[in-house]
């Protein structure tokens, strides 16, 4: 019997080009365009006139599409800072500037360094209590901090 390539078996299977966008729900739209485009400094992106609010940025090659929906049941009730939580991760330049950057505005976070994932992690949520996770890679981290 012939071994099929990977590419025979999978032939028929779907074709991923990219990670296009998350969609998050919030309670209150102008809370949570606060949050992302004021302190977080995301670019808002113009968003089709939907029948219900919502915001969209852009965040590097992705989206992220906030949507009001206040029946989601996708809200976290929790307001407690945990990184098993399903959450968004986003890889920053610099753990500490951005570490200093969230304490600054304010932003209650949970600080992960030397996390076993091999990548230093800042945990935060915004106003609804969405998880947001921060990183870079673990060489990156401990490069950053032999410098300091």
């Amino acid at each position: 019997m012939v071994q099929e390539t990977y590419n025979e078996v999978f032939k028929d299977m779907i074709h991923i080009e990219e990670f296009h966008h998350v969609s998050l729900p919030v309670t209150d739209l102008e809370k949570a365009k606060d949050f992302y485009g004021d302190i977080l400094g995301f670019k808002e992106l113009d968003r089709p006139n939907f029948d219900f609010p919502g915001a969209w940025y852009q965040i590097g090659d992705q989206q992220l599409h906030l949507i009001v929906y206040k029946d989601s049941e996708t809200l976290r009730t929790s307001r407690k800072l945990d990184s098993r939580d399903g959450h968004l991760a986003i890889r920053v330049k610099s753990y500490n500037d951005t570490r200093r950057y969230l304490e600054e505005a304010g932003v209650d976070i949970l600080l992960k360094p030397e996390s076993k994932s091999g990548f230093a992690q800042i945990f935060c949520q915004d106003p609804d209590g969405n998880m947001i996770e921060f990183n870079v890679e673990q060489a990156s981290y401990e490069k950053e901090n032999l410098n300091s």
